[in-house]
């Protein structure tokens, strides 16, 4: 059977494999809410992927989850709920300005036992490692994943990154933990900001001054939010 794809049809195909698992208001609310009746067609949609083979997906949420052909998680594996925690915080930077250069569950280092960081991205022009935290866990488990993240910072493997400036010095990604509880854990080496979402993060650094200094503005995207890295 003979089938033309969409370019949309091959941008959600592609997200899904990015994201491993999307639920269905998330499709509705990246590539559908233009629409008129954006959950019925993105339910059209995704029915006619789904027959032709191009994707998988699980019921055993609601609504609907789906997951790339190839994927190596079972139906009902709690590691849905991982990527769904993931994808959330991807959403929540769109509200503010779409990330670049995202990397889901990035293994920087290539090797086990490195750092294994939920997501990379680039947001509002900076560089983040983003750790997202669904339980509760000790200070010294914690404490023991920021040190690896020290090993990283010392081994400078990371001054080679595809992502990293031209023409600059490397830029070592500041360390966000998504998490309810505060842990205390630190570096003298990189930033660590513990938030509960990334919308805590955009009030905690959104600047109370509208004018700034030119400075200020250096290390100030367009909607107010100040990040430095040094």
């Amino acid at each position: 059977m003979s089938f033309r794809l969409s370019q949309r049809d091959k941008d959600i195909i592609g997200f899904i494999h990015q994201f491993r698992a999307v639920d269905r208001d998330s499709l509705v609310e990246l590539f559908f809410k233009q629409l008129k009746s954006p959950v019925n067609a993105c339910n059209s949609v995704m029915v006619r992927l789904y027959r032709l083979g191009l994707i998988e997906r699980t019921q055993q949420y609601s609504p609907t989850v789906y997951l790339p052909v190839d994927a190596k998680i079972k139906k009902n594996s709690q590691k849905i709920l991982h990527f769904l925690s993931i994808l959330d915080v991807y959403k929540q930077m769109c509200t503010y300005s779409a990330p670049k250069q995202v990397i889901v569950e990035d293994k920087p280092t290539g090797r086990k036992g490195g750092i294994e960081p939920d997501l990379f991205c680039i947001f509002k022009g900076s560089p983040f490692w983003i750790e997202i935290q669904r339980n509760q866990y000790s200070e010294q488990k914690m404490q023991a994943k920021i040190n690896l993240y020290e090993a990283y910072f010392f081994s400078d493997e990371w001054k080679t990154l595809h992502w990293q400036p031209e023409n600059r010095a490397a830029i070592f990604p500041s360390v966000i933990l998504v998490t309810p509880i505060r842990y205390a854990v630190s570096s003298d080496h990189f930033r660590i900001i513990q938030v509960a979402s990334i919308h805590e993060l955009m009030k905690k650094y959104k600047s109370p001054n509208k004018q700034h200094d030119a400075k200020t503005k250096s290390n100030t995207s367009s909607s107010g939010i100040t990040i430095n890295l040094t």
